[in-house]
């Protein structure tokens, strides 16, 4: 088989369930995707095994962008669809990502301009809860005061 060229499709036989649970549990943390799992039921585990291998283990796993990339990427995107619930999930995992709250205002500051005012403010009012709740509890937030 030719090899191919990095972050294009792969062969089937390549266990993208797997490495999307550790793409997964990377960006969105352990107790999260634990808890997601804890939740899923014999309704919606199809659903569950579906973004895990084709969000997770395919779009997210490609070596194409950086996490960091794609972290601001689905952060407007969702914040221009009104997905607020998941853009905040998406802010946390900024932790992890590498994404600076620089990166969050550039990417917000993109919805202002290519989707509207009203997501962008809406999205940079959700931001700033989770940033503020995330600083917040910062171990070395705690250790300074």
């Amino acid at each position: 088989m030719k090899a191919l060229p990095p972050g294009d499709a792969e062969p089937l036989s390549v266990d993208r369930h797997s490495r999307g649970m550790a793409t997964r549990r990377a960006v969105l943390g352990d107790a999260h995707v634990d808890r997601a799992s804890a939740q899923a039921t014999s309704f919606d585990q199809p659903f569950q095994t579906l973004i895990t291998e084709s969000a997770w283990g395919t779009v997210w796993s490609s070596d194409r962008w950086t996490k960091r990339e794609r972290s601001n990427v689905t952060i407007a995107l969702l914040a221009a669809l009104g997905q607020y619930e998941e853009m905040a999930m998406h802010v946390r995992a900024t932790a992890n990502t590498g994404s600076s709250e620089d990166d969050i205002r550039e990417a917000l500051m993109h919805v202002a301009i290519y989707a509207g005012v009203p997501a962008a403010n809406h999205g940079f009012k959700i931001a700033k809860q989770v940033l503020a709740n995330r600083n917040a509890s910062s171990p070395l937030k705690e250790q300074t005061t």
